[in-house]
This record gives C-alpha cells, structure tokens and sequence, in this order.
C-alpha cells in the first residue's frame, strides 16, 4: 500500500484527511458525526462548511487544501452529483489519487456504488443538472472512477448502523495514518522486540480492562517504549490520551493532578471548556464518564499512589476493552496500585547502543572505521543507557578526533550533566536513611552479596532489609539471580559524586573513601577528622618498599575519630610488625587477611556490631589474660583463619558465626546459656571438631556441616533435639541413609545433599517438610525416587543431576510450584512424565549429557519456560513441534545435536 512506502514517510500534509460531501444531504447527520470521531481520534481534518455553492467555482484555496490532504473521505449521497462545486473537487481528488500516493476512498450514503457509476436513479438525476456543461464528461469519468474504489456501502456494512460504520472509517484512516504518521525516530534501536513484550501483555482484542507496568531507572526508555505502543495501537480505542511526566505536572501547584483529570476527560468528552474544582471531582467524574469509552490511557513517570488513584482509581472506571499503561522508577505504586502485570525496561544490549550512538553521531548504523576504536569507550561509558547514547551522540557529530578523546577524558573526571540530573530525581526523593544507604551502596556495596551487605548495613544502624527493598523497587539497584547487589554504572557516578561534590580536592572532608590515593593522604595527614564515616578498598598494600608506609598508614586511623566503617584488603607477610590501632567508634571492622594474631589490645569494642576477619593469621579473639566482652557482635566472620579456639562468653548477643575452613579449630567453649541469639552457624570443612554442643543451640536456622565425611548422621544432629532450621548443608558427607527424623524439621525450606555419595535413599519422611523449597542431591547414589515426593507442595527447585534415578515418578508432576528441574549426567534416564506439562510453573529445564530420548508432547504446556538445555542429548531425535509457541524459551543445543529436529517455527 502507498501508506507503507518510504516516500510516503518523507511527506509531511497540512490534513490527514480532506472530507468532500453534499452539505444538505449528510451534513447535520452522518458528516458531522464522523467529523467528530475523528477529531476525538487526534486526527486532523479539513471540513469545508463556510462554502457558498450558488454557481460558485471551487477555488484555489480549497484547490490547496486538497493537495495538501493525505487521505480523502468522499461521502457519496443522492444529491452529492447535482454539485459542481463538489464534482469539481472529486476531479481534483482523483488527480492526486493517481498522480501522488493520497488515498481517496468512498461512502455511498444511502445510494449504490453502481448509481454513481452509471449515475442511475436519483444520482442520474442529480447529475442531468450538468447535461449541457462543457465538465460533465470530466466528472462523469471522476464518478465512474471513485465509484470502483474500495470503501463503505451503508447499506451492506455493519446492518447499516451509522455509528458501527464511522467507527469502521476512523479505525482505518487510524491504521493508515499510524504507518506513515507513526512517530517510530529513524534513530531508535531495538524497540521492536520491546514493543511485543508489551504488547503480548496487553492481549489486544481480549474485552476485558488490562492495566500494565513499565518500571526502570530514568534514562533507560520507558517513555519512549509507552510512546511507541501508544502510538502503534491509538487506532484500536474510542479515546486516547498520553499525560506525559505525571510526577512533575502533579507536584507543580495544587490545580496539578486536577488538571491531569481535565486533560482525559476534555479527551473523553471534546470539551475543552470542562472544569475540575478538586481532585476528589475530577475522579467522581472519570469513574461515571470512563466506562463508557474504550480508552487507552498512559500515564508516564508516575511516583506516587496518589497519582495512579487520580487518575486511573480502579478497573471499575473504565469500559472493556481499554488499556491502561504506566510508567515509573517506583515498582511500589504499581503493587499498592494492584498492577497485576509489571515489566522491567530492558537496557540496550551493546550491539544495539553501538547501533544507536552510531545513527546520531554518524546518520548510520555502524561507526566511521577512524571512529570506531572512540565509539566503543562511549558505549562502555554509557552502559546501555539509551539518554546517555544519545546525548554523547549528538553532542560529538562533526567533531575531529582529538574533541572526542578530549570529551571521553572528561567523562572521567566530570559526569555527564543532562544524566545526572535525571538520575538524580530518584535520589533527591528518598529518605534520609535511604539516602545514606544508597550512598554506602555506591561507594562500597556494589558487587556484595546481599546477605553481606544486610549485615553491613545493619551494623552501622540501618534498618536494611527494608532498605535494599526500597532501592530496589526505586529502580536504584538490583539484586541479581545469586543474589549480588547491582548498580547501573551511571547510578554509582551519581552516588559517588554526591560524597565528592561538596569539596572534591580535600578528601579529608569526604564522609566516605574509597580510593586509595586519597585515603593514603588522610591517613598519612596529621589532621585528626570527624568527617569520614566509612572507608574501604580493596587495594592496601603491605609488602616490599610500601610495608613501612602501610605500617605508618594504618596507625592514622586513630586520628579518624568518627569511623564506623572500615573494609581492607590486604597481603601480608610473615615478617610484618603490627602497629594499629582503631577508633573506638567502629562498628564494622571486615579485614581481609588481617595480618595480625590477635586484636589490638588498645582497641574498645563497645561499639562493635560485626567482626570479618577471613583469612587472617587470627589465632584468637584478644591476647592472653584480655577478656574483652563483645557486646554488642552480631556477626562473626572468621572463615579459612588459624583460629584455634573461641570463647563464645565474650559473644553474648551474636547471630551469625562463620567458621568454615577453620582446619586448626579444635576447641569451643561455650559456657550454659550462651548464643541464645545464634541463627546461622558455619562449620563446613571444620573436620576435627566436636559438634555435640549444637544442641544447646535453641535458635538456630542455618547450619553449615559441609564438606566432614562423617559416616553417620547421627555424628551431626542427635535424634531427640526439635530444631527450627530453614536451611540446612550436609553436602559431602559419607552417611548412607537419612533418619525419618529429618521429617521433624517443619520449617525447613533448604537441604543440601550434594555429593553425599553413599546415600542411595530418602526416607518416607521427607514428604512431611511442606515449607521445602531447594532439594539439591546432585552426585548421590539414588536410583529410585519415591512416588510421595510430590507431596513437597513448595519445592521451587530440585537438582537430581549425575544421580543413578532411572525414572521420575508421576508424582512429581503435581509440584505446581517447581522452577527449576536440573537432570544433568543423569544417563540412566531415557524419558520425562508425559504429564510433565502440569508444572505450570517451571521456568528452567536442563537436561545436558542425560539420555533423553524425546521430550513429552505437553512440554509445549509450560508457559513460563524460559531455558530449556538439551546439550550433548545424543539420543534425543526432535524435539516437540509446538514448543515454538513459547515466547521467551531460549533452547540451548551446543553442541549441535546431529540428526536433531528443531521446531519449524523456532
């Protein structure tokens, strides 16, 4: 269609559409109707209504207007021929229609297209009016012509309805206009593959009230992804409507969200003179007037749950059929809003920034060969971030080369201004204490894993289970599948130029360091400060000319008066002097291979909230004859040390202690009532310690016993103590069987079995632990599982891999909420339940090196499987047909399985 070619995109007209009709047959009925339509569609229409036709010529004005015109609505009615003034504009119509790629299309008001053609009946008529006119063959020829174009006959469309027939005209033209008007930027990348996520879950055409979620950090694209669908499916709705930035028009007086209200409704009902008194008006009158439209409503960068009641309360307001899409960086709106449907904006991968940079700064879609080695530093710089690609994109077009390295060197020291003010947005509105951990995050916490940082947080006063929720759902970080936390690089410039920005050349006045340049300036000043809060690095050097500068270094951190937090990494050697000393205000103290045997007896540890000290040359807590009390230690990380013994006296409030790969500890003293508080305890690779004081342990949750070859499970948890643990690791151990106590453990949502290699069995009891959620048995000696094991109604994850199991039992197939099923090296498995298609919720499959034959036909069932890996499956033949009507599986055959058969539509 002309719509569709590229000339047609290069052409801008003053009207999207020209409407020619008889004034006295259609004007104060069906024209004005679907005048109306289409100005509530958006679309811009000329409609002549001032003429004059009392033997009046068509003039030049209108000539233009015409050629100015992309479509043409020509309403063909019984009269419409007795017009010169009409007959001439239908020649013009037709002359544009051949001549350029204007589109005309008729409708035959109460006449047949036959009737216009031949002008029979009451249009032959009309038309004699003209029989001695030196046009009428011109206009003649002008009817027989339109009358054979493709439109509407009123009398055999939609049983003759006028409304079902103009909403039939206006969704065409909208269809139409979208390809040619549809505002996709010639520079946008990647948005294809976006838009069908969303609109996979919009299920156009499904009658129901859908309201979606489009979430993300500023500057990654939600505007522009709700843009682009609005823009693709406007054409479908009664009314639609776009309030772009909700959160700064809503806040920028009291008339703001009252406005918002106005500007859907005057949408709604064309009326642009409508007033809203107040808000609690405004949603009174879009909850009795919504529900009669078919609406498609956006509302961009919402922040506040007040927002989304204002402005879309409920599905209730609106009629079936409408759409409701809104965008923001607060995932919290959109779960108190009750937004069932909630996406994440996908960053652009590197090929496509690459893609996008390029179109900016190039008018291309890859770079200039001289430039290509700068444009890859830029889209590292940017991180997929699509406002950065293209404001370094524009700003560097036409620049030589040494203005690009000049401008990249820059980028190094100086921030870019336009994202660090977007950024900056979502910080400005947190809360203090939000504030304060979101910089902690982006100084030192990025990169830890989230149980870590939740105890280094917590140490220095913050509440932070709550806190790393709220970031989270504030798009500030993310937490990855292993449960590390993230941060987009340009989120940890902003942060980090937060703590800098006051005095960026005097470190000594820096709440926290992290560079190690200027942390050697403080610490090697004479100035004793109260500004420094924090310090970490991973980068301390202690050996060779650097030793006595270290020594020198870390005596400074006395003149820190105000330090709570201090994280080092060191290398020590045998032959270092110990000279430190500590401030009494630390509450953190994480030392990697703290070089020293002991704390430093000088040190208070009043304030002493957790202690991490893995791989130190630690032999125990404070020299011979200290008996310093801890108090106030939570956490205890001593993993992989020479500690020998542990007085857990001195540590009457811990939670968390690590022991593992303590090889030297032979001795723990654990005086009666002591670690009432302990949750989580650490033993794994512990093998010559005695593990009967466990069962003083009343409180204890997880509980590491790894890595022990121990013959006996009896050796590890005595039958007769009731334990409340969530998490339990026994992996690599030497016992052949599990007691049927294990079932006494009801709130057990963790056991690890991995490489217990002589456990061929587990007891019946197993099926009594309803809260279990992982059961990892990989590299057991089971060959037989139970058919009771699918009464474990929580598991989400089961690892049987390089077990000898030769079947699955049916039973499995009712774990409803089963994720993640891994059978690798499983080779004495040939076939999966037929009913494998019940596992509503398994996302991830995998199957490498098992002896699968085929897969069952109701795999194509499991509508959220994501990955399904079928590596060196050397006697699977095909694979289902229909799996390649799973959206999002990604299959994984490396290497290619020969003989293999994939899905023709994958």
């Amino acid at each position: 269609m002309a719509s569709s070619s590229s000339s047609s995109t290069q052409k801008s007209y003053m009207y999207d559409v020209f409407l020619s009709f008889k004034g006295e047959d259609t004007h104060k009925n069906f024209v004005d109707h679907l005048y109306e339509a289409f100005e509530r569609q958006g679309i811009h229409i000329f409609k002549d209504d001032e003429r004059l036709e009392k033997g009046k010529r068509i003039n030049d004005e209108l000539l233009k207007s015409i050629e100015e015109s992309k479509f043409y609505i020509v309403v063909f009615s019984k009269n419409y021929a007795s017009s010169s003034w009409c007959l001439d504009e239908l020649v013009k119509i037709m002359e544009c229609q051949k001549a350029t790629e204007q589109i005309a299309y008729p409708v035959f008001y109460n006449v047949d297209p036959s009737e216009i053609r031949k002008q029979l009946g009451p249009v032959g008529e009309a038309f004699a009016r003209h029989k001695n006119s030196g046009e009428a063959a011109k206009w003649r020829e002008a009817l027989e012509e339109a009358a054979n174009l493709a439109g509407w006959n009123l009398r055999n469309t939609s049983d003759g309805h006028e409304a079902k027939v103009i909403n039939k005209i206006v969704e065409k033209i909208s269809l139409e206009l979208r390809f040619i008007n549809f505002e996709v930027d010639e520079k946008l990348v990647g948005m294809e593959i976006r838009v069908k996520h969303i609109l996979s879950s919009l299920e156009m055409g499904v009658e129901d009230v859908r309201m979606i979620g489009i979430k993300g950090m500023g500057g990654g694209g939600k505007t522009t992804l709700a843009r682009t669908v609005f823009n693709k499916i406007c054409f479908s709705f009664e009314v639609k409507s776009f309030l772009e930035n909700v959160r700064e028009v809503s806040k920028a007086s009291m008339s703001g969200l009252p406005s918002l209200q106005k500007q859907v409704l005057s949408n709604v009902l064309n009326d642009r003179s409508l007033n809203i008194g107040s808000i609690h008006e405004g949603k009174s009158i879009m909850r009795n007037t919504l529900c009669r439209k078919k609406v498609l409503l956006v509302l961009d960068y919402v922040n506040h749950l007040d927002q989304l009641d204002a402005l879309a309360g409920g599905l209730n307001w609106f009629k079936p059929g409408s759409r409701i899409i809104i965008t923001t960086r607060e995932e919290q709106v959109l779960v108190a809003g009750r937004v069932k449907s909630i996406h994440d904006i996908s960053l652009l991968s590197q090929e496509e920034a690459m893609c996008l940079f390029s179109r900016y700064a190039f008018g291309r879609d890859i770079p200039i060969q001289t430039y290509k080695e700068l444009s890859l530093k830029v889209v590292h710089y940017a991180n997929g971030l699509p406002l950065t690609i293209k404001v370094l994109g524009s700003s560097l077009c036409g620049q030589n080369v040494p203005v690009w390295e000049d401008a990249l060197k820059r980028l190094t020291k100086i921030p870019l201004k336009e994202t660090m003010e977007k950024l900056e947005l979502s910080y400005t509105c947190l809360e203090e204490d939000y504030k304060e951990m979101f910089l902690n995050i982006a100084c030192f916490l990025k990169g830890w894993r989230k149980e870590r940082a939740i105890r280094a947080l917590e140490s220095c006063g913050f509440h932070a289970v709550n806190g790393l929720r709220v970031l989270e759902q504030k798009s500030l970080i993310s937490i990855s599948l292993d449960q590390k936390l993230g941060m987009h690089d340009h989120l940890e410039e902003m942060g980090r130029n937060i703590v800098r920005c006051c005095d960026p050349d005097e470190p000594i006045t820096h709440s926290r360091l992290w560079i190690r340049g200027e942390i050697e300036e403080v610490l090697g000043s004479e100035l004793v400060t109260e500004a420094t809060r924090a310090i970490a690095t991973n980068t301390f050097a202690w050996e060779g000319e650097e030793k006595h500068r270290s020594t020198i270094l870390t005596k400074g951190f006395g003149n820190i008066k105000k330090l709570r937090f201090l994280h080092l990494l060191s290398d020590f050697q045998d032959d270092y002097e110990f000279g430190q000393t500590f401030p009494n205000t630390l509450r953190l103290l994480s030392w990697v291979r703290y070089p020293h045997w002991c704390l430093p007896k000088t040190f208070q540890e009043n304030n002493l909230v957790a202690l991490e000290m893995p791989f130190s040359r630690i032999k125990t807590l404070w020299e011979e004859g200290e008996r310093k009390v801890l108090k106030n230690l939570r956490f205890l990380d001593l993993s992989y040390s020479r500690l020998m013994t542990l007085d857990f006296g001195l540590l009457p409030n811990l939670e968390t202690l690590n022991l593992d790969g303590c090889y030297n500890l032979v001795e723990l003293h654990l005086p009666t009532g002591c670690l009432r508080r302990l949750v989580n305890l650490k033993l794994n690779y512990c093998r010559e310690l005695k593990f009967s004081f466990i069962k003083q342990l009343e409180s204890l949750q997880v509980l590491g016993l790894s890595y022990l070859y121990l013959n006996e499970f009896l050796d590890i948890l005595p039958q007769d103590v009731n334990y409340s643990f969530l998490e339990l690791s026994l992996s690599r151990n030497n016992f052949q069987e599990l007691p049927s106590s294990i079932g006494n453990l009801q709130n057990l949502a963790s056991l690890d079995l991995n490489e217990c290699k002589r456990l061929k069995s587990l007891p019946q009891s197993i099926c009594s632990l309803r809260h279990l959620k992982h059961l990892y048995l990989h590299n057991c000696a089971i060959e037989e599982l139970p058919e009771y094991l699918g009464g474990l109604q929580s598991l989400e994850s089961l690892d049987l891999g390089g077990t000898r199991v030769k079947h699955l039992p049916n039973s499995i197939c009712m774990l409803k909420h089963l994720k993640t099923l891994r059978l690798l090296y499983c080779k004495a498995l040939t076939k999966l339940p037929q009913d494998l298609g019940l596992l509503e919720s398994l996302e991830e499959l995998r199957l490498p090196f098992s002896h699968i034959r085929d897969l069952p036909t109701s795999i194509y069932e499991l509508k959220h499987l994501r990955e399904l890996d079928v590596s060196y499956c050397f006697q699977l033949k095909k694979l289902p047909e229909k799996l390649g009507d799973l959206a999002h599986l990604k299959i994984s055959t490396f290497p290619i399985v020969f003989n293999l058969r994939m899905p023709k539509s994958l």
